[in-house]
């Protein structure tokens, strides 16, 4: 059982005998009564999202689910292609399961699958994956107008704000929770 106090983002848990993960939330206190969470759930299953206030201290049971390290392989029109890494059994996540993820997918990335009920309805990333720069403008020495910064996108589509400094076929990390770039890294690492 959790409660509102162990709430985090991916938390995984059962709303109405219904399997959901906490998207985003919010603890408030209003001027009277106790304090509230406010939460936006996705469906495990569905992929729908539901918008939840929630009194402070109230619990919940968590879902029987089980996590699967996998590579991600590549994406084609059966789904994005993940394999176990010891018993090479492959699997293919539809574009709803991934969602936005997708933007962070790159050959042979290290990947939890999350399953419920054998069947995978979730897939998580690291923090911080390495994408190269594949479009972007030349930066202009003094051009410091727009905050030091100009667009980017990677070679995943993900479009990004990058400093002035960075060009076409840079290696950058970016982070996956606020999809902002971290750093530059050399093509050595």
């Amino acid at each position: 059982m959790v409660s509102t106090s162990d709430f985090k983002k991916g938390l995984k848990l059962i709303v109405d005998d219904e399997p959901y993960t906490i998207i985003d939330f919010s603890h408030y206190k209003p001027g009277k009564g106790n304090s509230i969470t406010r939460t936006k759930l996705k469906h495990l299953i569905t992929g729908s999202n539901l918008d939840r206030t929630i009194k402070s201290g109230e619990k919940f049971k968590v879902p029987d689910v089980e996590y699967q390290e996998m590579n991600y392989l590549y994406a084609d029109d059966s789904g994005f292609n993940c394999m176990n890494p010891t018993t090479f059994e492959q699997i293919a996540l539809s574009r709803d399961v991934v969602g936005e993820i997708a933007n962070y997918l790159t050959e042979n990335l290290e990947v939890k699958v999350t399953f419920y009920n054998e069947r995978a309805v979730a897939l998580e990333v690291p923090t911080i994956v390495q994408l190269t720069v594949q479009d972007t403008e030349p930066g202009f020495k003094g051009n410091t107008v727009t905050g030091g910064s100009k667009p980017a996108i990677m070679d995943t589509g993900l479009k990004i704000n990058v400093p002035l400094h960075i060009k076409i076929g840079d290696f950058l990390r970016i982070n996956t929770t606020s999809g902002e770039y971290v750093d530059r890294v050399s093509k050595d690492s």
